[in-house]
């Protein structure tokens, strides 16, 4: 029996990561049809809770009651998805101004399978509008005021994102909108078995991992116990925001004068020296201009685009194109037209376009394109908007809040500080330089998590949310989870917290800084504003830091082996043990919080969407580790390290692999 189950499950393992590619090849609806949504895709589950479930009885599992009811959690959230699988219904209403439709179409594996249920009550809408951050066009939130005529009686409701409207079983979510914005469309879900029980086990397992962390005679708590690092738990257990001027003349004194100007851009009110940095780093690539400031290129370009389009501003950076335009790496507006005014990239791009393989030309041609748009979009005065009159300008403190912001380069000098910092730790190893400096090592460790923190505070402050809404602001928050970690870690082992939290916090910021990541603070599209995906962030950027420590470790620690420092191996590998724990733990939560969010908003708690896939992937074989009297292989240290390592591979798939390769819903977190 406990092949079969060991089978099964990385069966389904390496289905569902061969499920990613076949949906990137062949488009959703065929992967739902012929894998997800297949017979034999729902017997392996079924095959997997029955046997597991078997399996756990014949182990006498019960005795452990912390390890049996984390088991019992994931039978019950797979008997929920069973009853949602085989007994709910979800499907669209489509409601138009004082019309009644008491129908909706409810779609399931394929297009070819659609049919309507009635409801067993009316739904009139009366209204519906969206809702815009003050002084800006981006949508806040959408908003349908319906009526419903359920047995003789009236009841008014207010569907919008994230807030259900909840009757008799069936659940509506608000989820598109007509053009003319007098029709709404209503996601309709009706599953009064499979989210109970769902929930119950998401709940069951939340529970059941606190009690595996906290139970006194627990296995973690036991590893804690050998390594002494009760400080360092608890805090990690605590984790739980004009006048007239000539444009070359123009001093920087001068146009510091329009600094805290206050305007409308990318839909949130902001100071100009925000518009302006962007303005420069997407033309150039670059934080400044030769000598000028942001703001003298921003207001010559505005004020005087006749003699700023001689300045080789845009940033051309590939070798064919600087061939086909006969520039250099930089290129003038007036490069980008022949004699006849015509524009050049649209004659290359029509002609490029054709195939669905992007060249790496096609790619430079869009992305000078929208460098060359951002130019007219300032010259025709689209790019930013003055404050309406009738807005309330933002309090002074904010403002000066994200000048200063603006000034401090705090990624690039921290990744820079702690890259250097960490290669020294690294390199002096062999003087043991991290354990005779302990007091300078947690000096500069302080000195790295309080910078990130105050970065992370003022961009909070500045936005008016938490700083996770986006693939930059993700990375920023992993490398101050990474800080954290390591300053738990260093009074017991300073060296392995110094190289890994320099190192990792250092890369986790390069990559946010020079990766293509975008760092505009943007406000939250609809759906995100909620709750929960803070907490699912957090949670699963820990999860994600935790894991990066074990992969570290691990080297470390094969090092030590290969050195022939037993002694040092063994407390390293007891470490490994203990973060084990929560780095899983707080993958898994975090995976199932974001399934709540998800049925919060759109009605449906897994999609089988590429990120959830390989997050899903990820939790498994992480979970295998756990499992020794079954995997007798991982008694061994360096078994168990090689797996730690070769396994963080998986995690670079979820975050980055999926945004790049892939695709799929959650690849927003690339912008």
């Amino acid at each position: 029996m406990k092949y079969l189950v060991g089978a099964v499950y990385l069966l389904l393992v390496l289905c569902m990561g061969v499920a990613t590619w076949v949906e990137h090849l062949h488009g959703t609806s065929f992967v739902s049809r012929e894998i997800y949504g297949s017979w034999w895709f729902v017997s392996l589950w079924i095959l997997l809770l029955v046997g597991g479930g078997f399996f756990l009885l014949r182990q006498k599992l019960y005795k452990r009651r912390a390890s049996f009811l984390f088991h019992v959690s994931f039978i019950l959230i797979l008997l929920g998805a069973g009853c949602t699988h085989f007994t709910g219904q979800q499907g669209m209403l489509h409601l138009r101004t004082s019309e009644e439709n008491p129908d909706f179409v409810s779609s399931f594996s394929s297009p070819d399978d659609e049919h309507s249920f009635p409801l067993p009550f009316g739904v009139k809408l009366e209204h519906f509008e969206v809702l815009y951050f003050p002084g800006t066009d981006t949508p806040m939130d959408y908003v349908s005021r319906v009526v419903v005529e359920n047995e003789g009686t009236e009841v008014r409701a207010q569907i919008a994102m994230n807030k259900i409207f909840s009757l008799r079983g069936y659940r509506f979510y608000q989820t598109s909108f007509d053009d003319d914005q007098k029709g709404s469309w209503l996601s309709v879900n009706y599953d009064p078995w499979g989210i109970p029980i769902t929930y119950a086990g998401y709940l069951m397992l939340a529970l059941s991992s606190l009690w595996l962390l906290l139970h006194p005679k627990g296995h973690f708590r036991q590893l804690l116990k050998r390594t002494r690092l009760h400080r360092a738990s608890l805090l990690l257990a605590l984790l739980c925001l004009a006048p007239k001027l000539n444009a070359k003349e123009i001093t920087r004194q001068d146009a510091a004068v329009y600094q805290a100007k206050q305007v409308v851009y990318n839909g949130r009110i902001v100071p100009l020296n925000t518009v302006a940095k962007d303005f420069v780093r997407k033309l150039t690539g670059k934080s400044a201009y030769q000598k000028y400031s942001e703001e003298q290129v921003l207001i010559g370009c505005l004020l005087y685009p006749e003699e700023w389009q001689y300045e080789p501003l845009i940033k051309v950076g590939n070798a064919e194109l600087e061939q086909l335009l006969g520039v250099g790496e930089y290129a003038r507006m007036v490069d980008f037209y022949d004699e006849h005014n015509r524009y050049k990239l649209q004659e290359y791009w029509m002609h490029l376009r054709v195939g669905a393989q992007v060249t790496p030309l096609q790619k430079a041609i869009r992305e000078v394109d929208e460098r060359v748009a951002l130019f007219l979009m300032l010259h025709n005065h689209t790019l930013f908007q003055p404050l309406p009159k009738d807005v309330a300008p933002l309090p002074e403190a904010r403002i000066r809040a994200e000048l200063f912001y603006n000034k401090v380069p705090f990624s690039t000098l921290l990744y820079r500080f702690c890259l250097l910092l960490g290669l020294i730790v690294l390199i002096g190893q062999g003087w043991h330089l991290a354990e005779q400096r302990r007091g300078w090592l947690l000096a500069f460790l302080l000195v790295a998590f309080v910078t990130q923190s105050v970065s992370l505070a003022l961009r909070a402050y500045i936005a008016g949310r938490l700083p996770m809404g986006n693939g930059y602001e993700t990375m920023q928050f992993m490398a101050w989870a990474i800080l954290l970690i390591a300053l738990c870690l260093h009074r017991k082992f300073p060296f392995v917290a110094g190289s890994f939290g320099f190192l990792m916090s250092g890369f986790a910021l390069l990559v946010a800084s020079i990766a293509g990541m975008n760092p505009e603070i943007t406000p939250l599209v609809p759906v995100l504003s909620s709750p929960l995906l803070s907490l699912h962030v957090s949670l699963i950027m820990m999860a994600y830091a935790l894991l990066a420590f074990l992969c570290i470790n691990g080297v470390i620690t094969l090092v030590y082996y290969a050195k022939g420092e037993q002694q040092q191996g063994e407390r390293l590998t007891t470490l490994s043990e203990l973060m084990l724990y929560p780095a899983t733990l707080f993958l898994g939560i975090g995976i199932f919080i974001g399934a709540v969010w998800a049925n919060v908003s759109w009605g449906r708690y897994w999609g089988w969407d590429p990120k959830e896939v390989w997050a899903l992937i990820t939790f498994m074989v992480y979970g295998i580790a756990f499992h020794r009297k079954s995997f007798a292989c991982f008694k061994h240290p360096l078994v168990l390290h090689l797996f730690f390592i070769f396994a963080f591979l998986l995690v670079l798939m979820t975050y980055f692999g999926v945004n790049y390769l892939l695709g799929g819903m959650h690849s927003y977190a690339n912008s």
